[in-house]
């Protein structure tokens, strides 16, 4: 009896490895650089799952298989498989070119039900007082604003709005913007941190340095731009960087493990029996912002959530709604 399912095309040795298209498929859709390499990584599991055969080859069981071992023996995250199998969507989908239909009865992994760890307004400024430099001024603009830690790293000096006490998150998680306010206690601190940096950019410009990475395809259609002011880094690396192969040059924006890493100090010298990381600034933010009796879902707005249901995990103190915002940051 024959084989019915699908068997892959014969492949033109010239044309690209099915890796190098997914790749492809991923940048022409603009997905970050995380999500890249996220996907290149399940899809790579899954392959080596069924003893390196080709995806082309298999279909709805073998993905089945594969979600199910993956919460059965490795006992993954709800969140986990799940991003696993949006990772073999989008192969199928935009790489081989055909739709999955059902997966049959695929074993999910529980999706625990965790209230958000959250700091009091005491807390959070115990461990501010044990930052300091940039460190301080990071973790201070993802509690005063609710930043996301990468938001925060990738904040360009055009983002920040003075004039209106707002900060633009620019491609945030699920590729969207959005505003956020900039805390009135964080101006002259976010000032005078912006005057070192440009001290830095001059002296990196008169080395003939200078320029930064540009989102998407802009560096190619402004090839100057990547040098101007308005591009650079809130948050520059300490050291240049030098592509050896194509001489490219400049500065990333700071690795966001130095700030887990100067956070994660701060909360043991400020004795928190609480397992507080990045994040948990965001989580304060919110829960405070709501205890202080602002509406949900300027909260919503503000935090970037799509559903409003993810937010309600925070509180139940809801519907007051003030006209105007202020930073429980401006509070401490």
């Amino acid at each position: 009896m024959s084989d019915s399912r699908p068997k892959a095309p014969a492949r033109d040795q010239s044309s690209p490895k099915l890796l190098d298209r997914l790749k492809e498929a991923l940048r022409a859709r603009h997905y970050s650089p995380r999500t890249e390499s996220t996907y290149h990584q399940w899809v790579k599991r899954y392959i080596f799952f069924h003893n390196v055969r080709h995806p082309a080859e298999m279909a709805e069981p073998e993905i089945n298989a594969f979600l199910t071992h993956l919460a059965v023996k490795h006992k993954v995250s709800a969140s986990t498989q799940n991003q696993a199998l949006s990772a073999l969507l989008f192969l199928y989908r935009h790489v081989i070119g055909r739709e999955i239909g059902d997966l049959g009865d695929v074993i999910r992994a529980r999706k625990p039900k965790r209230v958000p760890v959250v700091m009091t307004r005491e807390e959070v400024k115990l461990v501010l007082d044990n930052l300091s430099d940039d460190k301080w001024l990071a973790a201070s603009l993802m509690y005063g604003t609710g930043l996301r830690l990468m938001e925060c790293m990738r904040l360009r000096v055009q983002d920040i709005d003075f004039s209106k006490n707002q900060i633009l998150v620019r491609h945030g998680k699920g590729a969207k913007d959005r505003v956020t306010m900039l805390p009135d206690s964080l101006k002259i601190p976010l000032q005078s941190h912006l005057e070192r940096v440009k001290a830095i950019h001059d002296r990196d410009l008169s080395d003939s340095w200078g320029g930064v990475e540009m989102p998407v395809a802009l560096g190619r259609k402004y090839p100057n731009a990547s040098k101007e002011w308005r591009w650079q880094w809130v948050f520059p690396q300490a050291n240049r960087w030098q592509n050896p192969k194509t001489g490219e040059q400049g500065r990333h924006h700071m690795d966001e493990s130095l700030v887990q890493k100067a956070v994660r100090e701060a909360v043991i010298k400020a004795s928190l029996v609480k397992r507080a990381t990045c994040h948990t600034f965001r989580h304060s933010f919110a829960t405070h912002l709501l205890e202080s009796g602002y509406d949900i879902r300027t909260v919503q707005e503000l935090l970037g959530h799509e559903d409003v249901k993810t937010t309600m995990i925070y509180t139940h103190v809801l519907n007051r709604g003030p006209a105007g915002v202020q930073s429980p940051f401006d509070d401490l």
